[in-house]
């Protein structure tokens, strides 16, 4: 099950990188396209049309998809002044109370996003650029990144039950 896990967070980290290559493609193709034109007049000027939509749809996938690795990582931010002065067993209620909390919400929100992915299938909703995008492709991979989230949160949370210890670190703790 462990492997299974940590391909599910891999594949979800690799898809969150792509999403911000593809970013770092897409604006540096327009910044050429602008240099262009600069450089050799406006009959020379071309756009990417609706590029900044899609910039946009592709950092709310990186950021999303990366919601899950990033915590099984120890990568966000959490106030440790509090923490490390605590009890070890102190620490441990802590950790697993904001584990729940968080799961709670991130359920609710994956549930709350599932229903928009739903309701804008069903009515075909586009993007008011100049491409008329599916908004049921952004919001899937946002439910993907969700739903990744919740599962890195109650593996972390049954870690933690199981350890009857505090588990997360950060990233330059060891």
């Amino acid at each position: 099950m462990r492997k299974a896990l940590d391909f599910i967070y891999a594949v979800s980290q690799a898809l969150a990188a792509l999403a911000i290559c593809l970013i770092v493609a897409l604006v540096t193709l327009q910044v050429s396209l602008n240099l262009v034109a600069r450089a050799f007049g406006p009959e020379w000027s071309w756009t990417i049309p609706s590029y900044a939509d899609i910039a946009g749809y592709l950092l709310a996938a990186g950021s999303f998809l990366a919601l899950g690795p990033t915590l099984r990582a120890g990568g966000h931010i959490r106030v440790t002044l509090l923490l490390g002065r605590l009890p070890q067993v102190l620490h441990w209620a802590a950790e697993v109370l904001a584990l729940t909390l968080g799961l709670a919400v991130a359920v609710f929100a994956c549930g709350y996003s599932v229903n928009l992915l739903r309701e804008s299938l069903r009515y075909g909703d586009t993007s008011s650029g100049i491409l008329a995008i599916p908004l049921w492709l952004p919001q899937s991979l946002m439910v993907l990144g969700l739903a990744v989230l919740v599962l890195a949160l109650a593996d972390t949370w049954v870690e933690a039950l199981r350890a009857r210890r505090p588990i997360l670190r950060g990233g330059d703790e060891a």
